[in-house]
C-alpha cells in the first residue's frame, strides 16, 4: 500500500512538472523577448540615432529610481513593438557612457529622452507604463496633426481633455503655431483643420485663428491680449481646475501661474472640505475673465507634500496659494467661509496687499538645507532604525575617535617635551622638596649663628679675654 502511495506521489508530481514546463519555459521566454526589445546602447549609438526615433532610459546601475523604473521600461518596449509604433525602446548606462549623456543633456538619473532627428525631447511625467507610451507616440509623430473630417474632431475631442486647433490655410500664424507645436508637442497635442470640420455651436469672428478647447467649452487666441502665442499654450495647456500632485505642480511651475489649491483629505471627505473645492471650482468657472491669466486652480489630497514644500503645517481642509517661481505661499488671514471672502482673498495676493511668506532668500536658502537634511535623517530612522543608527552612528563614532586621538596626542607631545627638558612633574616635585629642605636647613644656620652672637654680646669684659 505504502509503495503504491509512493508511485501515485511521484506520478502526481512527474504530471505536474510536465504541464508546469511549457508554462515556465515560455514565461522565460516572454522575458526575454521583452527584455531583446528594448536595447542596451553604447558610444556607438551617437552615429546610428539618426535613422530611427529613440526612447532612450539613461540610468545608473546604482540609481534605486532606475531600479524601480526598469520592469515599467521593459513593458514599454514590449508594448510599443507590439503596437506596431515606430519608436525603439533603448536604455543607456550614463556611468559608463558620461560623454555622450552629457551631451544630451542629462544632469540626474534617470532621465528619459525622446530622440527624433536633431531634436532631443525630455519627458517630465509620471514614469507609469501608460504615461510614457502616450509621451513616446504624441512625440515621435507629426508635431501638428491634420482633421479631416467632423467626425474626426469629435472623435478627438472626447479622447483629449485639452485640445488645440489651428483653423484656417496658410498664413504667418499658421508658421507660428507649426513652430510652437514642435516646441511643446512634450506636454500636449496640436491638431488643424479646416472651418467646415467645426460644429456648428462654435463661432470664428475671424480666420485663421487658434482655440483651445476645454473645460466644456472653447477660447480663442488674441494676439494682442494674450501675448505671444508660446506663452498662451504654455498657460492654457491645463483645464482650469484639476487634481494636483507633485507632477503636476512641477509641471505647473513652467506656466508663470500662481497656484490655488484646496488642501483636503479625499479619504475622509468632510463638508469643510467638499465646500472649499466647490468654491474653487466656481471661480475657476465664473471668474475665468478675471483670474485665469495669473491663476491655476484644483484640490491636492492631503498636506504631506505642500508641509514639505513651505517647511510648515497647513491644516486640513485649508486654501493656499503657491508662487513656484521664488517658492513664496500665501494664506487667508482668517477661514474661508464664503465666494466673496474667497474673491477677496486672489485680489489681495494680486494686488500685494496679503503678506508672503516662504521665500528663495539667504537665509531661506539655509533653512531649506537644515529642513532638508532633518527630513532625511527622520525619514531613514522611520524606516529602517538599525540602518539609521549605522549610517549616522559610525560616523560619529568615528570623528569621536578622531578627537579622542588629537587630544590624546597633544597631551604625550607635552610630556614628551618636559621629559627632554628635564621637567616631569614626579622630578618639578622633588626639586621642588629639595629647594625647601635646603632654604629650611639655611634658615636653622642662621638662626644658630644669631644665637652665638648673642650669647657673646652677654658675657662680661673678663669672660671675653678668657675666650
Amino acid at each position: 500500500m505504502r509503495c503504491c502511495c509512493r508511485s501515485h506521489f511521484r506520478l502526481m508530481l512527474f504530471s505536474f512538472g510536465a504541464m508546469a514546463l511549457p508554462t515556465a519555459v515560455f514565461s522565460c521566454l516572454l522575458f526575454s523577448s521583452a527584455v531583446a526589445l528594448v536595447q542596451e546602447l553604447d558610444d556607438t549609438f551617437k552615429d546610428s540615432r539618426m535613422e530611427d526615433v529613440w526612447l532612450v532610459d539613461f540610468y545608473a546601475p546604482w540609481c534605486g529610481y532606475c531600479k524601480k523604473l526598469e520592469p515599467i521600461w521593459q513593458e514599454v518596449g514590449a508594448e510599443l513593438t507590439r503596437s506596431g509604433s515606430p519608436v525603439r525602446v533603448g536604455k543607456m548606462d550614463a556611468t559608463a557612457y558620461s560623454g555622450m549623456a552629457s551631451e544630451f543633456g542629462v544632469r540626474g538619473y534617470p532621465t528619459i529622452k525622446l530622440l527624433k532627428g536633431e531634436l532631443a525631447y525630455n519627458y517630465k511625467g509620471p514614469r507609469t507604463k501608460d504615461d510614457v507610451i502616450e509621451f513616446a507616440n504624441r512625440v515621435a509623430g507629426p508635431a501638428v496633426r491634420s482633421l479631416p473630417s467632423r467626425q474626426m474632431f469629435e472623435h478627438v475631442l472626447k479622447r483629449h481633455s485639452v485640445l488645440f486647433l489651428y483653423i484656417g490655410g496658410e498664413s504667418p500664424l499658421k508658421e507660428k503655431y507649426t513652430e510652437v507645436a514642435s516646441e511643446l508637442i512634450v506636454y500636449t497635442y496640436f491638431f488643424s483643420a479646416s472651418e467646415d470640420v467645426l460644429p456648428e455651436s462654435v463661432t470664428l469672428h475671424e480666420l485663421p485663428s487658434v482655440v483651445v478647447f476645454k473645460d466644456g467649452s472653447y477660447f480663442t487666441y488674441d494676439e494682442y491680449e494674450d501675448g505671444s502665442l508660446s506663452s498662451w499654450v504654455n498657460r492654457e495647456r491645463f483645464q482650469s481646475y484639476l487634481p494636483i500632485d507633485g507632477f503636476t505642480l512641477y509641471e505647473l511651475g513652467d506656466t508663470g501661474k500662481l497656484v490655488a489649491i484646496a488642501v483636503t483629505d479625499e479619504k475622509d471627505a468632510t463638508e469643510q472640505s467638499s465646500r472649499l473645492k466647490g468654491l474653487i471650482q466656481r471661480v475657476a468657472a465664473e471668474h475665468r475673465d478675471q483670474f485665469n491669466r495669473d491663476f491655476q486652480f484644483g484640490h491636492m489630497d492631503g498636506n504631506d507634500y505642500i508641509n514639505s514644500l513651505i517647511m510648515g503645517e497647513v491644516s486640513v481642509p485649508s486654501i493656499i496659494i503657491l508662487n513656484t517661481s521664488n517658492e513664496q505661499y500665501f494664506l487667508p488671514a482668517e477661514p474661508v467661509e464664503d465666494l466673496q471672502q474667497l474673491l477677496q482673498f486672489f485680489s489681495s495676493v494680486l494686488d500685494g496687499s496679503a503678506p508672503a511668506y516662504g521665500g528663495d532668500g539667504f537665509l531661506q536658502r539655509i533653512r531649506r538645507v537644515a529642513y532638508d537634511a532633518r527630513s532625511t535623517v527622520m525619514s531613514v530612522f522611520r524606516s529602517s532604525p538599525l540602518l539609521g543608527c549605522f549610517l549616522f552612528g559610525l560616523p560619529l563614532g568615528v570623528i569621536s575617535l578622531m578627537c579622542y586621538g588629537i587630544c590624546t596626542a597633544e597631551t604625550e607631545d607635552e610630556t614628551e617635551l618636559m621629559k627632554r627638558d628635564g621637567f616631569t612633574d614626579e622630578e618639578e616635585e622633588e626639586g621642588e622638596e629639595e629647594e625647601q629642605q635646603q632654604l629650611t636647613a639655611r634658615t636653622e644656620d642662621t638662626g644658630e649663628e644669631d644665637e652665638d652672637e648673642e650669647k657673646i654680646k652677654q658675657k662680661s669684659p673678663s669672660e671675653k679675654k678668657v675666650d
